[in-house]
């Protein structure tokens, strides 16, 4: 596949909420309505100018490709996002090289205040300008502060639960959408379908929860596939002019080492998602189980990590599944330019060859682990 050209085409012809038949292919792309869970399953974080009273986050529409020529019925790939995604540009070639390579229906589901699951303000430079500046101010103009972390960092800065409330309300809307595909009650899914999972960048952290937790044993026969994911909370460096800005970084990381745990309601004993996210957060917790888990996983569960990845490094991956099943993750390095938020970057040069062989070569093994 031309990486390059199908980036482009992808690009131009997808529009969130519009089916459409991707051209000369047998792939088309629908779009299903989600109601979130229930808030009050939540903690309540407050109200202020970046609201948790947000609409978008709880009514929004999820895109699925589907293999009209060879669809494999009963089998499905959820495809989940990094961290601060705010479109889903760069995971459109990624979903229909799954899609047509394992005829499996492939879902790229939103996490929580992400994509179109967040107010369109967020990610409109001229409404978001002021309040930049504020930012900037604050942080004594630190080079970290741009406009496609501010949203984010903003909201971390005044509230860092958040991280852990909106990856619950995503465990508990993946939870949901599971259960209504293997219910037969998904409109595109017949009954006791399948579910593997593709997960890069932090959707791969909430991947781990999902699987170590397996809500009604949902996914005791799917398979996780990680892509630049998979670390241990404690080794992630997600200080980027893409993710968060110094500040915000160095407050989420410090809560989640230390008052996270002060401040938590229940014990960690008594909530399932507490306990997996907790084991998640450093090497020492819960570590036998933890490690055991993912030797148990061990047919199940592979991965591709990248050298120059400074985000999740791949010291943090063979930390949170143990280094006894360290040949589970592969461990890859390209000639080219690229970044963990950028793995793939479309060149009009002479490197745009060695991107369309990478791509090829990562997403081909994906895409024979979940076939």
């Amino acid at each position: 596949m031309d990486y390059n050209v199908n980036y482009k085409k992808l690009l131009s012809e997808f529009s969130i909420g519009k089916k459409f038949e991707i051209s000369d292919t047998n792939i088309e792309v629908q779009f299903f309505d989600f109601i979130s869970a229930d808030k009050s399953l939540l903690k309540n974080t407050g109200e202020n100018f970046l609201s948790d009273a947000v609409e978008e986050n709880n009514r929004f529409e999820y895109p699925v490709f589907i293999n009209r020529k060879n669809n494999k019925p009963g089998k499905a790939i959820l495809l989940l996002h990094g961290l601060n995604e705010r479109n889903w540009n760069k995971y459109l070639t990624w979903a229909e090289y799954l899609c047509r390579e394992t005829a499996k229906a492939v879902i790229l589901f939103p996490i929580a205040y992400h994509i179109n699951r967040s107010p369109a303000w967020w990610s409109n430079p001229r409404i978001k300008n002021s309040f930049l500046e504020k930012r900037k101010n604050i942080s004594g103009n630190e080079s970290s502060v741009s406009f496609a972390n501010f949203a984010l960092s903003e909201r971390i800065s005044e509230n860092p639960y958040r991280f852990y409330e909106s990856g619950k309300q995503s465990f508990l809307d993946i939870e949901t959408l599971l259960k209504s595909i293997d219910s037969g009650q998904h409109p595109l899914f017949e009954r006791n379908t399948i579910t593997d999972v593709f997960a890069y960048s932090i959707g791969a952290f909430l991947a781990q929860l999902l699987f170590m937790i397996n809500p009604s044993g949902l996914l005791s026969e799917s398979k996780l596939f990680v892509f630049c994911g998979g670390s241990i909370f404690n080794r992630m460096f997600g200080q980027s002019r893409s993710i968060l800005d110094k500040s915000a970084f160095e407050m989420l990381h410090n809560y989640y080492m230390d008052d996270f745990y002060k401040f938590s309601e229940v014990s960690v004993n008594s909530d399932q998602y507490l306990s997996a996210f907790s084991s998640m957060i450093k090497e020492e917790n819960n570590q036998t189980d933890r490690i055991s888990f993912f030797k148990m996983m061990k047919k199940r569960f592979a991965g591709i990590a990248l050298k120059k990845d400074i985000v999740i490094p791949y010291n943090g991956i063979i930390e949170a599944i143990g280094s006894e099943n360290s040949k589970s993750v592969e461990l890859y390095d390209f000639n080219f330019n690229y970044t963990h938020e950028n793995p793939f970057p479309v060149y009009q040069n002479n490197s745009k060859n060695e991107v369309n062989n990478a791509f090829n070569e990562i997403f081909g093994k994906a895409a024979a682990f979940l076939a």
